[in-house]
This record gives C-alpha cells, structure tokens and sequence, in this order.
C-alpha cells in the first residue's frame, strides 16, 4: 500500500489515503518521494477547473525522490538513484510524435495527476522515459518546481529557436516567471520583465531582468512597440493581447504558458503584417527536461522555494490559493 493525501471533492481538504498500486510494469520506475512542489495546476485539478479530475485525488507533479523500485525493462536507472518526475509520467512511445522525440505532444501522453495518483505520497509511479536523473549540484529541496514551472518556461526557448541576442519579455514575476527570467538572463537574452505592480522592478532585476515595464502604463508600453522577438506570458489571466502584440517585431511570437480563463482574441491585421503569431506550448519533452536540468545545474539556477512538511500540505494549499507564495511551495515528505 501506498500512504498519500487526497481529496474526496472538489476543492475538498487533503486527508490521509491508502492506495494499492499494483504490480510494477517492466518499463515503470517507483520514486521514494523525498519532496514535491505544489503548483497552481495541482489547485485548478483539486478544484475541477479544467473538468478531468478524478476522486480521490492525489496531487503533485514537482517531485525528487529516490528508486525504490523499477521493472525488469528499466537497466538505465539504479535502485537509490535520486530523481526528478514532472507534469508527465508516460506516452505511448510509439506515435510519429514520441518517434519523433515530442513525447509531450503525443494524444494519450499520461499526466501524473489526471486519472491516477500523484506525488502528494510517500511513493509515486512513471514510465521510465519520464523520469529524469537530477543533476549534481541541483539542491533536492528546491529542485522539484523545475520539473513544471521551470521546464515550462525552458521549453520555448528549445522549441522556437530563441538565440542569445533575441530580446524576449516576460509577462508575470511569480512561480513561472521568476524562473523565465533566470533562464533567459543565462541563456544571454536581454530580459524585459512586464508586471502590473511597480515595486517588483528591483526584485525583477535581481532575478536577471535587464528591463522592467510598468503593463499599466500605455507610455511605457508604447517604448517597447515593434522590439520584441518573443514575448512569454507565464500568468493565469485576462490580458489586453493586442497590446503585447504590438511590441513584437516582425516575425515575434507571444507564447502563452499561463492558462488564461477566457478565449484570446485579437486583430488579424497586426499579425499578417509583421508575420506575428501567437502560439502556446506545454511542458517539455524528456529531452528538453534533461536538457533544462543540466542547464539549470550549469548556470545555478533554482526556484525560490519556501517548504512545508506534508502534515501542513492544507496549509500550503491555502497559501497557493491566497496568491502569496514567494515563489514556489515545496512539501518535504517524511
């Protein structure tokens, strides 16, 4: 049996819960969860925002930990070895897209929170092309957002080509956008940071943003018109799109990764003319994530984290709710 927390309802609160997993599959790997980051999409499961969840439901998605256990298929990973599981925990591995090495894009790609058992326990399963070796140097206690939050905002810089002389904006400083702005300043972009609240413009700085906009200020949004190559928007909100779009140079992009709650809308001519476009993407690829993780380690790269022990995992979820973790909450299991 396998201890976790779990909700019976929608927006319930997270009790104490008992699950049989099973046999392990040969190409499956059991993950002695050390830690777990709680990310906003593990709220908007919990609350059946998105309508797919199932009760009892068991979240986390941000998890380290070690092997406990691995199928006789699984010769790349050994018994203690500390790892890191993500968003995904399996694909069919046989689609034109997992040939292809977008496992994330895949139809029956298989999230860890969306019809089976999360992190929020004291062990978790994964098909093994998901789980991903954590690199020396990385802190365990703070790496777990890396494998949502920041191979979220990772991934569009491997998808669209994203060059160290690019100019790329950032809309939000929070659990996603405090890590863009780390990436992007070591992958040697210049980083403009966008926020409603002025005073997180030194605080933006600090994070590695070379530039701070004001996205209240129409002035301040009129100096930046025809300059950026991409702009990543990394908050769930309602935002004036054709504003940010008028800031793209030709051929820029604005990449949304923040699910906003309502449809996006814009002018068709701003976008013919300049070759602009507006695209979104996911959670990256094995591939990516590996490759994030050894760039994360690299350049020093970590969440701001603050940690809670999972007996206070309720706690932690009000916080979320509230809007005031600075940046990324973390669970340390027993």
């Amino acid at each position: 049996m396998i201890r976790a927390y779990a909700a019976k309802e929608p927006g319930g609160k997270l009790e104490p819960f008992e699950y049989d997993p099973g046999i392990l599959g040969a190409e499956a790997v059991e993950i002695r969860v050390e830690y777990c980051g709680l990310c906003h999409s593990d709220l908007s499961m919990l609350d059946n925002e998105w309508g797919m969840t199932t009760y009892p439901f068991v979240p986390g998605h941000e998890v380290v930990g070690t092997i406990a256990a691995k199928g006789d298929k699984v010769p790349e990973f050994s018994i203690g070895q500390r790892v890191g599981l993500g968003w995904y925990s399996g694909s069919c591995t046989v689609c034109e897209w997992c040939l292809s090495g977008d496992q994330n894009l895949c139809a029956t790609v298989e999230s860890t929170v969306v019809g089976r058992y999360g992190g929020f326990a004291e062990r978790v399963r994964a098909h093994r092309d998901w789980v991903i070796p954590l690199a020396d140097g990385l802190d365990p206690a703070k790496a777990g957002p890396l494998f949502c939050a920041g191979n979220t905002v990772f991934n569009p810089l491997v998808q669209f080509n994203i060059s160290p002389t690019s100019r790329v904006g950032v809309i939000g400083i929070g659990g996603l956008g405090h890590l863009a702005l780390r990436f992007l300043n070591a992958w040697g972009c210049e980083v403009t940071a966008f926020s409603t609240n002025p005073d997180k413009e030194a605080e933006a700085r600090a994070l590695g943003a070379t530039r701070f906009i004001n996205s209240k200020d129409p002035a301040a949004l009129q100096s930046v018109a025809n300059y950026f190559d991409l702009i990543l928007s990394t908050v769930s909100a309602n935002l004036d799109w054709g504003s940010y779009i008028s800031t793209l140079r030709p051929k820029g992009r604005l990449n949304i990764v923040g699910v906003a709650p309502d449809p996006i809308s814009s002018h068709v001519f701003p976008l013919i003319a300049g070759q602009r476009s507006i695209s979104g993407s996911p959670s990256g690829s094995p591939a990516t994530i590996a490759k994030m993780v050894e760039f994360a380690a690299r350049h020093g790269i970590e969440p701001i984290t603050e940690t809670y022990p999972i007996e206070q995992v309720n706690e932690a979820m009000e916080k979320m709710r509230s809007g005031q973790p600075k940046y990324r909450l973390v669970l340390k299991m027993n």
